[in-house]
Formats: C-alpha cells, sequence, structure tokens
C-alpha cells in the first residue's frame, strides 16, 4: 500500500487522492487475485477432483461430487486471500478479517451439511438401509449443526466465549421445545421405529386415520410419505407410527403368499340329504370321485355296525350336499397351481347369518401382486358360483326390485289364469 502511494505521489498526485487511488487499486488487486484463485480452484483443481471421482473404482465418492461437498469447499479459497491481504488495511483489517472469518464458517456449515447428506446418500446403497434408515439422525445432525454455527458467528461478533452463550441457551429451553416439538418426537418415535424394525422404505402400509393405503418411500425425521395405490401422497408424523394403529403388510410380502378369506352365502333352504341319483351323478366329478366311494363304504359299514334302520334318512348316517360342496372346493384349491399347499387351507362353514349360510375360503395364493392375486381369486370364485348348483345349492342373495316385479307379475298371471280355468269349468 506504501509503495503504490508514494508511485503515486510521483506522478504529481496530492498524498490525499494518492491514497484514496491506492486503496482502490489495492481493492481491485485482492480482487483480482480472488477471482484468478476461485477461477483456478473451479476450473482446473475441481475438473481435475471431478475426472478422479468419475474414473475410480469407487461409487460412493460420486455422492460426494453430487452434493457439490467439493464445489462448496472451494468457496473458503477467496475467504483465505482476503483475510491474508487484511494486514494491508491497518485502520480497517479488525473488520475485514472478522468477515472473512465469519464467512468461512458459513462455507463450512454448508459443507457440513453437503457431508452429512452424502453420507445418508452412501448409507442408502446399502439393503441394511431399508432395515435402519438414518435419514432421520442426520437431520437431528444438520440442526446441531447449525445451532453450533450460529453460535460460533455470535460469539466471534461479540467477542465472547461460545460456553457463556451456550449457558444462556438454558434460559430458551422451553422455547426450544415448543418450536423443535415436531423434530423432538420425530427423533424418538424414529428411534423406536428403527429399534423396533416396525417399518422399512418399501413396506406396504395401511394407516385408515390418517387415509394412507400403499408403499413407504421415503422416512424422515419428521415425517414418513406413503404413495398410495392411486398415486396419491399421503405424509404421516413419524410419531403417529408409534402412537395411532397402522397395519404393516411385509409379512404376507416376505412370505409370498397372500390370503383369500371370502365367503360364498347359501340359502339354508337348499340345503339336503345327498339322494342316490344325486351321489352317482356327483361321483363322475373327478375331485370326488375317491372321496364319494370312501365315504360311502363308511358310511355303510356305520349303519351296518349299529342296526340303524335304513328306511328313513333321520334314522341312519348320511352325506349332505353341503358337506360335499365344502369337500369339492377344499379339493379344488389342493390342486389349483396357484394356491400355496405350505400355508394355511381350509373351508370352513361359518355361524349362519340372516343373509344365509356362509362357506368361507381360507387360503394364500402364490403370487402377492395385486392385479394378479384379484385376477386368482376372482377366477376361484367364478368357479365356485357356477357349480354350486350342481350340488343342489342356491346361493343367496337379496331379493332386487326385478325379483318384486317378477313375483307380482306371475302372481297375478296365476291369477288370471285361475280366473279363466275357473269360468271355463262353470261353462
Amino acid at each position: 500500500m506504501k509503495y503504490i502511494k508514494e508511485w503515486l505521489v510521483d506522478y504529481d498526485l496530492s498524498p490525499t487522492i494518492a491514497g484514496y487511488l491506492s486503496y482502490t487499486i489495492m481493492i481491485l488487486l485482492i480482487a483480482i487475485i480472488c477471482i484468478i484463485a476461485n477461477f483456478i480452484t473451479k476450473r482446473v483443481v475441481m475438473r481435475i477432483i471431478s475426472h478422479y471421482v468419475k474414473n475410480n473404482r469407487f461409487k460412493w465418492d460420486d455422492m460426494l461430487l453430487e452434493r457439490k461437498v467439493f464445489h462448496k469447499l472451494s468457496h473458503i479459497v477467496p475467504a483465505i486471500i482476503i483475510y491474508i491481504a487484511a494486514f494491508t488495511f491497518p485502520n480497517y483489517d479488525a473488520v475485514i478479517q472478522k468477515g472473512a472469518i465469519i464467512y468461512i464458517i458459513f462455507v463450512a456449515l454448508m459443507v457440513i451439511l453437503s457431508l452429512l447428506n452424502a453420507i445418508n446418500d452412501i448409507y442408502q446403497t446399502f439393503e441394511i438401509s431399508k432395515q435402519r434408515p438414518i435419514k432421520g439422525y442426520v437431520q437431528v445432525a444438520n440442526i446441531v449443526v447449525v445451532i453450533v454455527g450460529v453460535i460460533l458467528v455470535i460469539s466471534y461478533l461479540v467477542g465472547e466465549s461460545p460456553l457463556i452463550l451456550l449457558s444462556g441457551i438454558g434460559a430458551l429451553s422451553a422455547v426450544l421445545l415448543l418450536v423443535f416439538r415436531d423434530s423432538i418426537l420425530g427423533l424418538v418415535a424414529g428411534v423406536q421405529l428403527a429399534a423396533n424394525d416396525m417399518v422399512r422404505v418399501g413396506d406396504w402400509i395401511e394407516m385408515p386415520n390418517y387415509g394412507a393405503d400403499g408403499d413407504i418411500i421415503d422416512i424422515s425425521l419428521v415425517t414418513v410419505k406413503v404413495q398410495n395405490w392411486d398415486k396419491t401422497i399421503t405424509t404421516i408424523p413419524s410419531y403417529a407410527l408409534v402412537s395411532d394403529y397402522f397395519i404393516n403388510w411385509r409379512g404376507m410380502q416376505d412370505a409370498g403368499g397372500r390370503r383369500i378369506m371370502r365367503s360364498l352365502f347359501v340359502d339354508k333352504s337348499s340345503i339336503t340329504f345327498l339322494s342316490e341319483e344325486m351321489n352317482e351323478n356327483l361321483k363322475k366329478i373327478h375331485y370326488l370321485t375317491e372321496y364319494l366311494t370312501g365315504k360311502e363304504k363308511e358310511i355303510a359299514d356305520y349303519n351296518t355296525k349299529y342296526e340303524l334302520d335304513e328306511s328313513h334318512t333321520v334314522n341312519r348316517r348320511s352325506l349332505t350336499n353341503i358337506g360335499v360342496f365344502r369337500e369339492y372346493v377344499k379339493h379344488y384349491l389342493q390342486h389349483h397351481p396357484q394356491i400355496r399347499q405350505d400355508l394355511t387351507l381350509m373351508v370352513r362353514q361359518l355361524a349362519p347369518t340372516e343373509h344365509g349360510l356362509p362357506i368361507e375360503v381360507y387360503a394364500f395364493t402364490n403370487d402377492i401382486r395385486w392385479a394378479q392375486y384379484e385376477a386368482i381369486q376372482s377366477d376361484i370364485f367364478d368357479h365356485l358360483f357356477a357349480i354350486a348348483p350342481e350340488f343342489g345349492i342356491q346361493l343367496f342373495q337379496s331379493p332386487s326390485g326385478n325379483d318384486l316385479k317378477n313375483l307380482v307379475v306371475s302372481s297375478y298371471q296365476n291369477e288370471v289364469r285361475g280366473e279363466v280355468e275357473h269360468k271355463s269349468y262353470e261353462s
């Protein structure tokens, strides 16, 4: 600075003007040096680093590049140059250095935040990240880093120790708890969710209170995002998964079988004992031939052993059409190629209701995909609805308006036919 001022004075400039010009020239020189240093850092050093990162055998360092960790770190170079050059301005060096230090702290904060996010990205490349996500912990670390950075800046500006400021924060703890309530609850919930392995990214969950029914696509500190089957996104507070009710279908997905639990409602008036004619017809059904032959012999032996009177159905042991139908459905499912035979499979009779006698099919498909599961279930019940009349079974359904209309028309036609026949008889 002194040399530049003397050089300007040699050109017959007044000391005052020379002083101002020397300051201007020095500022321009420092600015040019900063621009050159920034250019070298961004255009040369960063390209060398990027080339090395992209062409080595490691993949985790690509995440550092995507999060611009090195790019943000390069911003420190001009600040260091300004800090070093501050001594050339004796009257303002303290202010310049403080500004440079504060800028360096903020740049360091940005670098640390990007580094933490990059660590989370690297962690997500491992399979364990679906079971133990750390995004919530990374977000907590981000908050802590920001708070520490702000405290360092304030303490540097006021010239006090950071510990003094930290002791003063105790008085603001109630306010901080109020401001960061969701974050604190989310942190606690995140620990419980991870420790108990309650949810993972990719799990299908159902939470009626929040209208959520779909796959988890993101687990963060405060929220869990669920993509519903209609492609909408439902955001659920993390602590709600600990305090509220939800269903996780992961067990079904891991087992590889999806449950069918649906009933056919049989009209109770159509339930009857099996006649000899019906017995012979049902023996022609492939799944029932062996069963009916064996049962026929077993019942005949039983009736003979106990000398039961065969003159009336009530007096002897007999098969029913509903029992044979249940056996047919069971054999049909046992031979179905898309039903898991290693999981629970049964056809059971539930308590009678006003809608008839429920015959429930309880089985598991070998395909858990929604569309395929529905197609398998529909094919099974299409067949059962069509085959039920072969057993003399009528399935129940509530009468519709058309049924009542046909009943009235039929009644009217019978009444007219009766009057016509009566007149014919009188004539």
